[in-house]
């Protein structure tokens, strides 16, 4: 029905005024209330050695290249990393967030004057907060108790520290999930299920779909949902949450793993597109943002400008995604996979199949390559749907899109005994897909072990793939489906499920990343430090000389 009502509505737009809704209004006036952070004047700001920064740059380009993650979550990730290493070191944390802070400024996880004594001081208090909450709430518990319970803190306090350094973009961020929340909350139901329970379902799937959080920032979010950030509390407040705590963190991680919540995921990633366009909007004109979204004919024009802009950059994205992938896939699980055939083959056959080794080295890459090659980005028509929907979602007009999505506690079959049979069919595409592999690979005098490599490989870039692919519908409000897609989607999900199982299992025993973690980085950053303590000695010693 909706779909109808916007093909009808595909022409130019007028010039007629919009009158924007009380939450279009909100979200403007928050924005517009968010000021830049203080400038930091040449005494305040910390500064690092240009040539140590480049040693540490490259070390953490190659460090994330063998962890798979989205970019917005990398400097996160690093302050868990840096902070674990230094309190290990330093277990009382005496003056450790100067440290901290050289350390994501040599791999310019902030750029030269962005971060300032002041910083310096509010990041030590965090710890400090850390540190104490830390003893007091993981003394006298089992190991595995005292494990969750840390892991728990210590992603909130990272998060915490993040969005402490970053605050700007933390609040905008946090006013447009806001937004589309609020938007949204309205238009889903979920049978059975109290509305705040629902919401509270609703906010964790935007979390994920939009800000596309791990697990970290996912509980330090909904944390902030209930309660202030650990650091504003004083020490009377900090002993009753600290009493609360294993129960607050229990609830929480039941919330975020509530199996509702991907139901609501999906229904939110499929409203995205709209909102994503409107907000790029918003960041890129804030000054007369007003005047642009009151007026249907400006509104138009920035919507068209963007669109045709985000289209572009998804073709480069994705090859650039596809080349990080590659390299992620081969350094941790190739190399591994192939470095294990060789001894195993030799053991098992008494030979070496060197023909196969190269097909498995060469096939998964040219497989991948073809995949992206297939993708398309959306057109026109796409950006005048996109336009359509801006318009309801900031009109006053509460009319658009009256039907509400009602999502089932559990699927019902409509069919039992057709559902049964279906999954009898699907079962047996993973035996029949396997079984075609298999007597191809045969043919070329693959053995076992060969096989299993190849069906590892192809099955994990498959998974990466798909999900690389996913990004072409970023901005996509109706997602392209082809006419025999059904069919090879059927036929192709037995790869993607194993690759995914590959993937999710392997990971969990990255053993480039421990090997980086704990024999490279500690010793690196030491030498790093000792060049950059070095740089500072020499120019000291050179303007005493001036």
């Amino acid at each position: 029905m909706q779909q109808d009502a916007d093909e009808a509505k595909l022409q130019r737009p007028s010039h007629d005024a919009v009158e924007l809704s009380p939450l279009a209004e909100t979200l403007l006036k928050a924005i517009l209330e968010i000021k830049p952070k203080p400038a930091i004047n040449d005494y305040q700001k910390l500064t690092v050695s240009r040539t140590a920064s480049i040693f540490a740059l490259v070390y953490e380009k190659v460090r994330n290249a063998i962890e798979y993650r989205e970019d917005h979550l990398l400097r996160r990730a690093a302050i868990e990393r840096i902070l674990r290493r230094r309190l290990a070191l330093n277990p009382k944390g005496a003056s450790e967030s100067e440290n901290v802070l050289r350390e994501l400024l040599w791999a310019r996880y902030f750029k030269e004057g962005e971060i300032g004594k002041s910083d310096v001081e509010n990041i030590q208090h965090i710890i400090n907060t850390y540190l104490s909450i830390k003893s007091r709430l993981t003394s006298g518990r089992p190991g595995k108790a005292k494990q969750y319970l840390n892991e728990f803190l210590l992603d909130i306090v990272t998060a915490e520290i993040e969005e402490e350094l970053a605050v700007v973009n933390a609040k905008v961020e946090n006013s447009f999930t806001y937004f589309i929340f609020q938007v949204l909350k309205d238009k889903v139901k979920i049978e059975k299920l109290e509305e705040h329970q629902k919401d509270l379902l609703l906010f964790i799937a935007i979390e994920k779909a939009y800000r596309k959080s791990d697990r970290a920032y996912q509980r330090y979010h909904l944390f902030r949902l209930f309660h202030e950030p650990l650091h504003s509390y004083n020490h009377t407040q900090l002993d009753h949450m600290i009493a609360e705590m294993p129960n607050i963190f229990h609830q929480l991680d039941k919330h975020i793993h509530d199996p509702l919540v991907e139901k609501l995921v999906r229904f939110s990633r499929k409203q995205l597109p709209p909102f994503l366009i409107l907000f790029s909007i918003i960041k890129d004109h804030k000054k007369n943002i007003v005047e642009i979204v009151k007026s249907k004919d400006a509104l138009w024009s920035k919507v068209e400008e963007t669109a045709r802009n985000k289209y572009a950059m998804i073709r480069s994205r994705l090859n650039t995604l596809a080349f990080r992938s590659l390299i992620y896939i081969f350094v941790t699980k190739m190399l591994l996979a192939l470095a294990l055939e060789v001894p195993i083959s030799q053991l098992i056959y008494n030979e070496v199949n060197l023909y196969a080794i190269g097909i498995n080295t060469v096939a998964p890459p040219i497989f991948m390559l073809f995949i992206i090659l297939t993708v398309s980005v959306p057109g026109e028509n796409n950006t005048r749907r996109l336009f359509l929907r801006i318009l309801d979602i900031v009109n006053r007009d509460t009319t658009f899109e009256k039907t509400v999505a009602l999502i089932a506690q559990k699927a019902k079959p409509k069919r039992p005994l057709l559902s049964i049979g279906f999954t009898i069919l699907y079962t047996s595409t993973f035996v029949v897909t396997l079984y075609i592999i298999h007597k191809i690979l045969q043919m070329v005098d693959f053995n076992l072990l060969s096989e299993s490599i190849f069906v590892f490989f192809i099955s994990v870039v498959a998974f990466f793939s798909y999900r690389i692919k996913q990004i072409a519908n970023t901005y996509r409000l109706i997602e392209k489906k082809g006419f025999l897609q059904p069919v090879t989607d059927f036929f192709f999900m037995p790869i993607l499920s194993l690759g995914k199982l590959f993937s999710e299992g392997v990971s969990r025993i990255n053993v480039f990343i421990v090997f980086f973690d704990f024999i490279i980085e500690a010793p690196f950053k030491l030498v790093v430090e000792v060049v950059e303590e070095w740089i500072t000695f020499v120019r000291q010693r050179k303007e005493e000389i001036v």
